[in-house]
């Protein structure tokens, strides 16, 4: 491979850019995971954790990616023949349905067009009609990382409250937290799935659950539950506080702690602000090239990930290779039903104004070099939107 001057401007929805601090944070030697140094880098975390996620309860920690999270969540709360209700938003919804079904758990799955967030009106109707509660779990992806959509997830417990339906919550936060509002004890989350490599900044390798009191409670007391590496009970004390039954991944633990320092230094409100903001202007420069996102309703528009859909009879992937070599752009794949037909542009994590709009004029390019069909002026329309301090 030659050298290529410059630097690559990578916008895939995960992993996201590392910032340096955080890159030097884990140039580290190695630390004793049980010495009272790493147990102080830890607790730090912890905190850092709680303040993103919105809680006051545990985060357990552990060394997976996102998808092992959610398997923590469902072996730690649910047996096999539990039935859980989960809603079709793209394909991680889809990812975690299939997940659920090999662990035996039954699904009622409610289809979903790609295009809209979860039908909470569907799902209200379920859980209306299930007077013998034998929905153990609601199952909803806060933001589906293949669409570009997000599920209006406040509106969930209030749904369970006017059921009076006893079924635990869960929600996927992988690419939501860190980029958009998620508060796990405000909208009476029972667990909360997240990963270390989207809007934390980080590279692979973390999992999350944050877990309220009554899914710890059953986690602790249920014996139907068959689980080992992922048991809370190895890896919540009495007190709340993280435990290792393994080895932890203490450089990604020193990684995670600058992450969390950067977010508290901007401050939330503004590194959410800072999201919208970002992602308000990509959707300017679509419009402005007469193309279409995959999102059709405004107000589930996502912070952290935009998906665009291509003109019938081009094809997203050669479009996306055509980035990389000309302008050495990385664009997010197309994914399940927009397989071929839908480019992704991360806006997520360590990102300012400035690279969006290097990106946005690498796509541009791409458009022109590739010839589909587009207007000029997108990325003219989405630094006239940041330039008005949009």
């Amino acid at each position: 491979m030659s050298y290529r001057p410059g630097r690559q401007f990578f916008h895939a929805p995960g992993p996201t850019n590392l910032p340096e601090r955080v890159l030097r944070a884990m140039d580290h030697v190695t630390m004793d995971f049980r010495g009272d140094a790493f147990n102080a880098v830890v607790a730090e975390a912890a905190e850092g954790l709680k303040a993103v996620y919105g809680t006051r309860h545990t985060v357990a920690v552990m060394t997976s990616s996102g998808q092992g999270a959610w398997e923590a969540a469902m072996v730690n709360t649910l047996a096999p023949g539990d039935t859980v209700l989960m809603t079709e938003t793209g394909l991680f919804s889809d990812l975690w349905r299939q997940l659920a079904q090999k662990l035996g758990l039954n699904v009622d799955y409610l289809p979903g067009d790609w295009r809209h967030g979860a039908d909470l009106d569907r799902v209200a109707e379920r859980l209306h009609a299930d007077r013998e509660h034998r929905i153990k779990a609601v199952c909803v992806v806060h933001n589906e990382t293949a669409t570009g959509v997000t599920s209006r997830i406040e509106r969930l417990r209030p749904i369970l409250d006017d059921a009076r339906h006893p079924a635990l919550l869960m929600i996927d936060t992988i690419s939501s937290a860190g980029s958009m509002p998620y508060r796990h004890d405000d909208w009476g989350i029972d667990v909360g799935v997240g990963g270390s490599q989207k809007g934390l900044m980080l590279p692979p390798g973390l999992g999350f659950n944050v877990i309220g009191p009554r899914a710890l409670e059953i986690a602790r007391r249920d014996d139907r539950l068959q689980r080992h590496y992922w048991d809370w009970r190895r890896m919540v004390r009495d007190d709340g506080s993280t435990h290792f039954p393994y080895t932890a991944a203490v450089h990604l633990f020193l990684g995670l702690r600058e992450a969390l320092r950067l977010l508290q230094e901007e401050g939330l409100d503004a590194v959410f602000a800072r999201h919208s903001r970002l992602a308000a202007a990509t959707r300017c420069a679509v419009e402005a090239w007469g193309l279409a996102v995959a999102c059709l309703d405004p107000a589930e528009y996502s912070a952290s990930v935009t998906t665009v859909l291509m003109p019938d009879g081009h094809d997203s992937e050669a479009f996306r290779a055509r980035a990389l070599s000309d302008f050495d752009l990385v664009l997010g794949s197309s994914l399940g039903r927009f397989s071929g037909r839908a480019f992704r542009i991360a806006h997520m994590g360590d990102l300012n104004a400035l690279m969006l709009i290097g990106a946005l004029g690498g796509v541009e390019m791409a458009l022109a070099r590739c010839g589909v069909p587009h207007r000029p002026g997108g990325v003219d329309a989405a630094m006239a939107f940041l330039a008005k301090g949009g």
